[in-house]
C-alpha cells in the first residue's frame, strides 16, 4: 500500500499501483473537483484506492461528498494518535454512514486497542507509531513501540475478531516488507520506499548537476504549514523533510519490492503469501546484512 501522504497518496501514485493490483491511500488534500475529474479519466483505477480522512466534521462531510459522486471501497480514517475517545467515536460514526465500505482506521500499537477499534467498526487497523522515515514522534515524544512487535501483537489481537493489520511504517528494503507479512500482518503500507519518483508529489529540483525531489512527514512544519497555516502554538512538529534523489517511475521500485516477496516465498516454502507466518521465524541478530563494500549498490536494479 502506498501511505496516504502528500507525497505517496497521489492519483498518479495510484494508476501506477493499479497496474499491479495494489492499493494506494489517497491523501486527503485532494479537492471534489479533483476526485471527480480523476474518475472520469480513470474509473478502473477506482477499486484500488482509499478515501483518507481525519477525525473533524469537515473531514466527514467531505468522505460524504465523495461517496455521493464515487463509489470508493475503502475508507482510511488516519490520525497520528489512535488513542482517543473522540477517534472511537468518529469511527464509529463513519461505520453507521458507511455500513458496506471497507474501514480502516489507526494508527495504534498494542493488542488491546486493535481490539476496540475492530469491535467499533474497523475492518483493518493501522498498525505503526514513530517507526516512519520521516516521523519524529519518538524522538520528540518518548513514544513508540518496535514496529515488529507491535504487527505480531496487533495481528493476533485483530485476527482473533476476524479483523485485519496494516503494517504502517518501517520498511526500507523489499525484506522488510516480507517480515511485516511473515509477522501476520495482511497489508504492508510504506511512504519512503515510495516518496521521490515520478509519480511522487512535489517538483524535482536540481542540485549540483543532480536531481532531487523533497519528502516530509505529514505532522512536519512543511507539512503543517502548507495544509494548516503552521504548527500551532501548543504543539510541536513531529515530522521532518529531507530532499532524496530522484528515483524516476516507481513501476521499477514496485518491480523489485514485488521479485524480493516471491522470492522470499520460495526461499522459505510458501505456495502464497498468506502462507508466510506459517514458514517464518524470527531470529534476534547483531548484524544482518554484510557491508563490507558499503550499502550502495552501483548496479542496475532492472
Amino acid at each position: 500500500m502506498a501511505a496516504n501522504m502528500d507525497t505517496t497518496g497521489t492519483f498518479e501514485m495510484a494508476i501506477a499501483f493499479t497496474q499491479s493490483k495494489l492499493i494506494t491511500c489517497i491523501h486527503k488534500h485532494y479537492s471534489i473537483e479533483e476526485w471527480v475529474n480523476f474518475y472520469q479519466q480513470h474509473p478502473k483505477c477506482i477499486e484500488n484506492i482509499a478515501v483518507s480522512s481525519g477525525t473533524s466534521d469537515d473531514d466527514f462531510n467531505k468522505v460524504k461528498a465523495i461517496m455521493d459522486v464515487i463509489d470508493v471501497p475503502f475508507i482510511c480514517i488516519d490520525v497520528a494518535n489512535g488513542y482517543s475517545e473522540h477517534f472511537v467515536q468518529h469511527l464509529r460514526r463513519t461505520r453507521e454512514a458507511f455500513p458496506d465500505k471497507i474501514i480502516i482506521a489507526g494508527n495504534v500499537v498494542t493488542g488491546e486497542m486493535t481490539e476496540e477499534l475492530v469491535l467499533s467498526g474497523a475492518d483493518i487497523v493501522k498498525v505503526g507509531i514513530g517507526p516512519g522515515s520521516v516521523c519524529t514522534t519518538r524522538k520528540k515524544t518518548g513514544v513508540g513501540y518496535p514496529q515488529l512487535s507491535a504487527v505480531l501483537e496487533c495481528s493476533d489481537a485483530a485476527h482473533g475478531l476476524g479483523g485485519h493489520i496494516i503494517s504502517d511504517g518501517g520498511c526500507t528494503c523489499p525484506g522488510d516488507i516480507s517480515k511485516a507479512f511473515g509477522a501476520c500482518a495482511d497489508f504492508v503500507m510504506a511512504g519512503g520506499m515510495f516518496a521521490a519518483h515520478d509519480e511522487s508529489g512535489g517538483n524535482v529540483v536540481e542540485l549540483n548537476g543532480k536531481l532531487y525531489k523533497q519528502f516530509y512527514g505529514m505532522s512536519s512544519a512543511v507539512a503543517m504549514k502548507l495544509h494548516s497555516g503552521g504548527v500551532a502554538d501548543y504543539r510541536a512538529s513531529e515530522g521532518k523533510a529531507v530532499t532524496l534523489p530522484y528515483r524516476g517511475p516507481v513501476a521499477d521500485t514496485l518491480a523489485d519490492i514485488l521479485g524480493g516477496l516471491r522470492s522470499t516465498c520460495t526461499y522459505v516454502g510458501a505456495s502464497k503469501l498468506k502462507d508466510l507466518p506459517k514458514r517464518t521465524t524470527f531470529i534476534r541478530v547483531t548484524q544482518q546484512i554484510n557491508e563490507v563494500f558499503g550499502s550502495r549498490d552501483e548496479g542496475p536494479t532492472r
